[in-house]
């Protein structure tokens, strides 16, 4: 694993950032960037903006998200908020205490990441981002949260019911029944292989990366979640739909038959996400987050599939 200071002190800026403005409100500007990143490799194809800003140090969701999400549940204990709000802006509280939690989970982030990539055949066939947000939340629950890593309902009910959504904890509540959420991931899944597949073809430099432009929208929109309107959490289902289409348009030959299969990879990451927010975040103390949850498992079922069939 390498890594330099340069980076590490950004890191520590990203994790402060995020954690200044909210760990929703900084993964938004990663959608923003990311689009900035994506006009940037159609001006430049050897351009390093999306890797380098987008996925980095400044805007990284496990660097700038992870870090509001642990500065969200370290400020709960001093009792100043919720810890699973990761809406509002901890500056607000003029403590630099709760800031530089971020910072350090900024910094978490990046080591975290680098050193997933670096396991053989597993760090190049998943989504090391997302999983690095997922471990660096579940460390968040562990030394900042009160209740255990998986929460139940408090129903009594036994089996997965002690998991199911009440009123008192629930993620999306659009999101929550089975057919509604399935139907969501199909046809987002489709218009997201749809744009992915369209910018490949007429862009060859975004080969690899094209289904990031997707997802950048899918982030942006959550500031429209942040002011309080109901919309869907999309950018798991986009991603993993977006991947999955041009993962297999090279193995099938057909547009048509990688737009069902980027349909049915976001069916599959829909699914995984709603499992995840019952399991750790709808009756959790801190935030655990159900997109990034799912990104990681459906993008290696995603990848292994296709290296097993190529």
């Amino acid at each position: 694993m390498t890594f330099d200071i340069y980076s590490l002190l950004s890191s520590a800026g990203g994790g402060f950032f995020g954690a200044a403005i909210g760990g929703l409100h900084s993964f938004a500007f990663t959608g923003l960037m990311v689009l900035a990143g994506i006009l940037a490799l159609i001006a430049d194809p050897h351009s390093t903006f999306l890797s380098d800003i987008a996925f980095g140090p400044a805007f990284g969701p496990h660097i700038a998200f992870a870090g509001g999400v642990a500065s969200a549940a370290y400020a709960a204990r001093k009792a100043e908020l919720a810890g699973k709000d990761i809406v509002t802006p901890l500056a607000k509280f003029a403590k630099p205490d709760v800031l530089l939690v971020g910072a350090a989970f900024g910094v978490l982030g990046y080591l975290l990441q680098k050193a997933i990539a670096q396991i053989p055949w597993f760090g190049s066939h998943t989504d090391s981002v997302a999983l690095t947000v997922i471990i660096s939340a579940l460390l968040v629950r562990i030394i900042f949260g009160h209740c255990r890593v998986v929460a139940k309902n408090g129903s009594g009910a036994s089996g997965w019911a002690a998991y199911s959504p009440v009123d008192g904890g629930r993620w999306i509540e659009g999101q929550e029944r089975f057919v509604p959420n399935t139907v969501l991931g199909a046809f987002v899944g489709l218009l997201a292989s749809f744009i992915s597949i369209s910018l490949v073809q007429a862009f060859p430099q975004l080969a690899g990366v094209g289904q990031v432009f997707m997802f950048g929208i899918s982030a942006i929109s959550l500031l429209l979640l942040s002011m309080g309107h109901a919309i869907p959490v999309t950018h798991h289902i986009t991603l993993v739909a977006g991947l999955a289409a041009l993962t297999f348009l090279p193995l099938v030959g057909h547009t048509w038959l990688a737009l069902l299969i980027g349909a049915a990879g976001g069916v599959l990451s829909a699914w995984f996400a709603e499992f995840f927010s019952r399991l750790w975040l709808a009756h959790g103390d801190t935030h655990i987050d159900p997109p990034a949850a799912a990104v990681w498992p459906a993008t290696t079922i995603v990848l292994a599939i296709a290296a097993f069939v190529s």
